[in-house]
């Protein structure tokens, strides 16, 4: 093959090669200087940062002629056969491919015999959580107790599925995502080297794009190298290989957002999606920019942090006018949306609704800065010397007034405004007979209102009574005003009231409610406008003593006999 990717010609020879993995190639230089090799080991962590590199550079070493070192020296006859995969003590073997219990028994029945060509038969397992239960149990005997010259290197990016027992048996390493600026200076040895010049704010781009992950990143590179027309890679470039926004992009949309354009955020995602940016790779960016920007408000130290923010000016400007308060709306809304796009066959759609409601958020105070502590210092000291001015030049006697003045003014209670008309219309056709009828299903009445998931609503009348009642309607006494107003003002409560009454009473009865400091007052009014002649009769109309009534109800008028 003539072309060689990347990531093939610049995978990691020696330890020191193996970029942001130092807590691990620390350890296994020490365990190889020491001579203190284990049988076994587990490499877990994301893809492409280095495990099956690892493997190989630590089975070099331990079979390097020049060992005990803690590099291997590339120039021995096993270094070199061990690169090239001529010597066939060092075996990889894919567990995608080979998960069987026979694959393992195979592996189970060599391991006994001793290498050919070098000290130590080393076995590296690749992507080791694909086995089959059965393979997994087949290896454990051996895994645990293998001979001397045989040493076992599991790689796995899914740890979580690999049996205990396993693991148990194995010296594990948890390879990191590697950091973006690892990741850069990783490509700019590369790129010194094929002699390629790229843009720096391409890199950040490509390095941030590849989610921590050497090999995607080097991947990456090697396409933007055969998409560039002349030997320099440019922004433009890098977001298109990478499908990418990019940052002056993702800033104007976000001024548009806040100053509430929605006419221009929608023109802005409509040219972002004609050249075929994916909707949810644009969210995804947008949700990042904002993390990035609140991380910044917070602390401008950050931005080793920062996922898709390389700092300008026009970054540093927008995150001064923009509040937190406002950023933590558009992460919330946005994640949101990503969360919805994954259910639906209609992202775009979803999108522009998303940004249409960001646009109509409402918005808290301006974010403050650090910078800007210190001249709204000065700003506070100067209004702090022209308020003690003008409590000198008499401000205060004007706040005395001020006072004064509020005090003239008598506040207004707001008091609940009976239907004296209704209430005196019921009066006027009140009986015995009907205030009883209520009374004795009043009780009833409330229990079912209860449980009818009205409880604060029946708690209204809870100290309140039936006092006068006529065919059709009654009126209820209560004993605070706030209590009558908030029930007459309720008219689903209402309407429930006289549908439980009909349904129990057989009438469906129109309620009216009086405070207990106005009944007596109209009550009164009432039994004036009445003749002399029929002035007793109607007042023992109105209203009944609730002892008596209780009585006609247990006893039955035949059996009591009433006694002024």
């Amino acid at each position: 093959m003539g072309y060689q990717a990347l990531y093939r010609v610049w995978r990691p020879q020696q330890f020191v090669d193996v970029v942001g993995q130092e807590h691990i190639t620390k350890t296994l230089q020490n365990a190889l200087l020491q001579q203190k090799i284990s049988h076994a080991y587990l490499f877990s962590g994301p893809r492409g940062t280095g495990k099956t590199s690892a493997a190989k550079i630590l089975a070099k070493a331990v079979n390097c002629e020049k060992a005990p070192i803690k590099e291997p020296c590339n120039e021995c006859t096993a270094c070199l056969g061990i690169t090239d995969g001529s010597i066939p003590d060092v075996i990889e073997i894919d567990a995608a491919s080979n998960n069987g219990v026979e694959e393992i028994r195979d592996i189970r029945d060599k391991v006994k015999y001793a290498p050919n060509s070098v000290k130590y038969k080393v076995y590296i397992v690749d992507e080791v959580h694909m086995l089959s239960i059965g393979a997994f149990n087949a290896l454990l005997k051996t895994l645990e107790e293998p001979p001397k010259h045989v040493i076992f290197i599991l790689a796995t990016t899914e740890p979580h599925k690999i049996p205990l027992t396993i693991i148990s048996r194995c010296q594990r390493f948890d390879f990191k995502r590697i950091q973006p600026q690892d990741i850069i200076g990783r490509m700019n040895t590369i790129l010194a080297d094929t002699g390629i010049v790229c843009n720096e704010k391409a890199l950040h781009i490509i390095a941030r794009a590849a989610e921590g992950g050497m090999r995607d990143a080097l991947s990456l590179l090697d396409q933007a190298i055969s998409f560039s027309s002349n030997d320099e890679i440019s922004v433009e470039e890098a977001l298109t290989v990478t499908g990418s926004v990019s940052q002056s992009f993702l800033t104007n949309l976000a001024q548009a957002i806040h100053v509430k354009e929605v006419a221009v955020a929608l023109q802005l995602l409509k040219d972002l999606l004609a050249i075929g940016k994916d909707p949810v790779r644009l969210i995804e960016d947008m949700v990042y920019y904002f993390r990035d920007m609140l991380l910044y408000q917070v602390s401008p130290d950050l931005t080793d942090s920062f996922e898709k923010v390389i700092v300008d000016d026009e970054f540093v400007e927008l995150t001064r006018r923009i509040s937190s308060d406002f950023i933590y709306g558009m992460i919330e809304g946005l994640n949101k949306t990503q969360q919805e796009m994954k259910w639906t066959n209609h992202p775009r759609v979803l999108l522009e609704v998303a940004l249409v409601k960001l646009c109509h958020q409402e918005q808290g105070t301006s974010a403050v800065m650090p910078a800007d502590v210190g001249t709204l210092e000065k700003k506070v000291e100067m209004l702090e010397r022209e308020l003690s001015q003008l409590k000198s030049q008499g401000i205060q006697s004007l706040g005395t007034a001020k006072q004064a003045l509020a005090k003239t003014k008598s506040p207004t209670k707001k008091v609940y405004k009976v239907p004296i008309g209704k209430v005196h219309n019921i009066l006027k056709n009140a009986t015995k007979q009907d205030l009883h009828n209520i009374k004795s299903h009043w009780a009833e009445m409330l229990n079912i209102l209860g449980t009818q998931n009205m409880k604060s609503a029946a708690a209204l009348l809870s100290e309140s009574e039936p006092v006068a009642a006529s065919s059709d309607a009654f009126v209820v006494k209560f004993k605070y005003d706030i209590h009558c107003q908030m029930a007459m003002e309720n008219t689903r409560f209402l309407e429930t009231i006289s549908s439980i009454l009909a349904n129990i009473a057989g009438t469906p009865y129109a309620m009216e409610g009086v405070p207990d400091n106005q009944w007596k007052e109209i009550r009164e009014e009432f039994l004036s406008n009445q003749s002399t002649d029929g002035l007793q009769e109607e007042a023992e109309k109105v209203e009944e003593e609730p002892l008596v009534a209780e009585a006609r109800r247990l006893f039955g008028d035949e059996l009591i006999e009433i006694n002024d």
